[in-house]
C-alpha cells in the first residue's frame, strides 16, 4: 500500500510572470512646499499678480461698460442704480473727460471718455503683467 498524502486546500499559485528590466529613476529636484503663516491662509505667491490685475482690471471694465450702457440708453441720472454707477465710475473717467466730444442724439450720448478708459486701462492691465512676468523669469533664471 502507498501512503496517502494529505493536503489542506489553500490558495493556488499562479505561474510567475516574467520580470520586467526596471526603468532608471530621473533625478528631480525637490521644491519646499509652499506654506502659510497663519492655518488655513492662503498663500502669496508672485503667479497670483497678474490674476490680480486682471481682476480689478476686469471689474473696472465692467462698471464703465454699464456706464456706456446706461449713458447710450439715457438712462435717468437721478435714478438710484445710474448715480451709483455714474458716481463709482468718474474717478476713473474724469482723466479721459473731453478728450473726444460726446456724440448725443436725442439725449442719448455716445460716452467716449468711457470707451476710451476701457481701452487705455486694458493696455495699461497687460502691461503691467507683462512687466511682472519678465522680472519673475529674470529672478528665477538668476537664482538657478
Amino acid at each position: 500500500m502507498e501512503p496517502v498524502e494529505y493536503r489542506q486546500p489553500g490558495p493556488q499559485r499562479a505561474a510567475a510572470l516574467p520580470v520586467e528590466a526596471v526603468r532608471p529613476v530621473e533625478r528631480v529636484e525637490r521644491v519646499a512646499p509652499l506654506r502659510s503663516q497663519a492655518p488655513g491662509g492662503l498663500v502669496w505667491s508672485p503667479d497670483r499678480v497678474p490674476q490680480i490685475v486682471y481682476l480689478i482690471t476686469g471689474i473696472i471694465a465692467a462698471l464703465l461698460t454699464i456706464r456706456l450702457v446706461l449713458k447710450l440708453l439715457a438712462a435717468n441720472p437721478a435714478a438710484g442704480f445710474t448715480s451709483l454707477i455714474y458716481g463709482v465710475t468718474a474717478p476713473f473717467v474724469a482723466l479721459f473727460e473731453g478728450v473726444f466730444p460726446n456724440a448725443r442724439n436725442q439725449g442719448s450720448v455716445l460716452d467716449l471718455a468711457a470707451l476710451l478708459a476701457i481701452v487705455v486701462y486694458a493696455l495699461l492691465a497687460w502691461g503691467i503683467v507683462r512687466v511682472v512676468e519678465v522680472l519673475r523669469r529674470r529672478r528665477s533664471s538668476t537664482t538657478i
